[in-house]
């Protein structure tokens, strides 16, 4: 590490280290952030759980984007390309598509 480089030290808790399971991601957008929902879908639960919600500036929206790309071309490079099955290149799963217009499921 040069000189000019700062290490991060970071403390993590036992029940954050155990980390939570999810399957679902849905993304909003405002001019001023992100609001990325963690939510767990299971077959045998009749709606989905959101178990964490993330808000960040566009900047750190964009970092996050950078280091994900960054991780799944290293994965990719050492255990081969990851198959997506029914997803379009950049689609996102937009909420109002599970909603009838005023907020409730349809």
């Amino acid at each position: 590490m040069e000189n000019n480089e700062k290490a991060l030290n970071f403390e993590i808790s036992p029940e954050v280290a155990n980390g939570d399971y999810v399957n679902l991601a849905i993304i909003h957008h405002s001019h001023s952030e992100f609001i990325l929902d963690f939510a767990k879908l299971l077959p045998a639960l009749p709606k989905a759980k959101v178990c964490h919600r993330l808000i960040m500036t566009p900047e750190h929206a964009k970092r996050l984007l950078f280091a994900l790309n960054d991780n799944i071309s290293k994965y990719e490079a050492q255990y081969g390309s990851i198959q997506v099955e029914n997803q379009k290149q950049g689609a996102t799963l937009n909420l109002n598509d599970f909603m009838n217009g005023n907020g409730s499921k349809s």
